[in-house]
């Protein structure tokens, strides 16, 4: 039964107040006078996650254009687990970065309120304002270390190609308007399945464009080349949060628009989101292995989970629409708790990002080297870890809907990826420590943040099940 109420934007209040409050603390403090910040932005998203879970089954709608389905809130969930790791590893590398505080934990908080408001959109125009009201904080997040030039060049590339592809997604929504009269994805989704068999040509122009704005914000081929220099002039902790919270915002709206509303037109887009998500797996892996960075060596190997996302929602089937929720879920644990470490391991003059940095840091930092080893072993897909089961769950869909070489192009890739994450594990345990300065110790508010995402990381490899029927449930509410 669904209900209208205020009931769908609570959890998205709860952000949004929780948003409000750091930065009035942040007004009111006195110069060198320490408050809890973290711990505010903390209760906020707590907050979400609770209103999330007591609206599960509820399929609540508020003013008619967002809804708090099980699929939203799934997802919700996610990125409330986005929200809480970042918070937990910036409470240790905030004040040695000289980030200041109030402003990151407030953007943050903003910008997971414009990932929240798009998983819960069921209507174009309020998913182009949750993308906007994301995008424009991620940018601020990506340069807010205004001394660093590297992040402030980010920053402005990130902008500029973003808001080209904020064009393309808004004419595609023009474009739809005007052939349906209708912004809302379920009377565009009648409209549509009705002109299926003779597409009106604005409708196929609508559905590229639209396929481009939300290819940008995947970082899927040929729109990924913001990708890899967002990722390394941002701060480590900016850069595990961009990298999973805006893909699985990006995502979730990718699988209401074209496997709901645009459903019926399949035969015209999936060819092109078949060429996408093969070059988005091979390219992310093949220049992923020249990287020695690390963080560029992430940032293609995050463009190569976009395309293994893409593999599910190109599938269609129950199977692979419940994948990409799965997939999300074990890569934001994965990606987080692999980036947390990059962030704790560097320094205000230096992010010890490239590969020579990590020689020999079992000695120096044993539970750090274990922590980041277990991560790099599932983002490369090694059982007994989410990532194994993740794979192994979009590539069974893929290999059920038909689509055997593209599963086979994105088994492949990922046979090709453990390369580059054996490097570093290799380096860190094989490989004899040089003279470079070791690290400052981990505190126990980001070692517990970085546990929490090792307990999920193996929870999800070892009993995947209980999970795996939320999201084939989460996905049935929308389908």
């Amino acid at each position: 039964m669904t209900t209208y109420s205020f009931d769908a934007v609570i959890p998205i209040v709860c952000v949004i107040l929780a948003g409000l409050v750091v930065m009035l603390a942040e007004a009111f403090r006195g110069r060198g006078e320490k408050m809890p910040l973290g711990g505010l932005a903390v209760i906020g998203l707590v907050g979400a996650a609770a209103s999330s879970v007591l609206l599960w089954n509820r399929n609540a709608t508020s003013f008619g254009v967002v809804t708090a389905d099980n699929f939203a809130l799934f997802l919700n969930l996610v990125l409330v687990a986005v929200g809480l790791m970042t918070v937990l590893i910036t409470a240790q590398t905030a004040d040695r970065d000289k980030l200041p505080a109030g402003e990151f934990y407030a953007t943050a908080l903003f910008a997971l309120v414009g990932m929240m408001l798009m998983v819960q959109a069921s209507d174009l125009l309020v998913m182009f304002l949750a993308l906007e009201t994301m995008s424009i904080a991620v940018y601020v997040m990506t340069g807010i270390r205004r001394e660093a030039v590297n992040g402030t060049e980010a920053a402005f590339k990130y902008f500029l190609l973003g808001a080209f592809a904020s064009a393309f997604f808004l004419y595609g929504v023009a474009f739809l308007y005007g052939t349906t009269g209708s912004t809302s994805l379920d009377r565009i989704g009648t409209i549509v399945a009705s002109q299926a068999m003779a597409p009106n040509p604005l409708v196929l122009m609508a559905v590229g464009m639209l396929l481009v704005g939300f290819a940008f914000k995947v970082a899927a081929v040929p729109f990924h080349m913001w990708s890899p220099d967002a990722y390394e002039g941002a701060p480590a902790v900016v850069t595990g949060f961009m990298s999973t919270g805006v893909k699985a915002a990006a995502i979730a709206g990718f699988t209401r628009v074209f496997l709901s509303a645009l459903e019926p037109m399949i035969g015209y887009w999936a060819p092109a989101l078949w060429v996408i998500a093969a070059a988005t797996m091979v390219l992310g892996t093949v220049v992923g292995v020249q990287q020695t960075s690390i963080k560029r060596m992430l940032a293609y190997s995050s463009i190569a989970h976009g395309g293994y996302l893409l593999l599910g929602l190109l599938a269609g089937s129950d199977v692979g629409k419940a994948s990409i929720l799965f997939y999300l879920a074990a890569y934001a644990l994965t990606n987080l708790g692999a980036f947390g470490i990059i962030a704790l391991l560097g320094s205000y003059s230096r992010d010890n990002d490239n590969l020579r940095d990590y020689a020999g840091l079992w000695h120096s930092h044993p539970v750090l080297a274990t922590l980041m080893a277990l991560f790099l072993l599932s983002l490369g897909g090694f059982p007994p870890t989410a990532g194994f089961i993740a794979k192994w769950y979009v590539f069974s869909a893929a290999i059920g809907a038909g689509y055997y070489w593209l599963a086979i192009i994105g088994f492949l890739s990922s046979v090709v990826s453990v390369y580059f994450y054996l490097r570093i594990v290799v380096m860190m345990f094989m490989t004899d420590r040089d003279a470079r300065p070791v690290p400052a110790p981990v505190t126990g508010i980001a070692l517990a943040g970085l546990a929490l995402s090792l307990a999920g990381v193996l929870y999800l490899g070892v009993l995947p099940s209980q999970v795996i029927e939320w999201a084939q449930a989460s996905v049935a509410t929308i389908f």
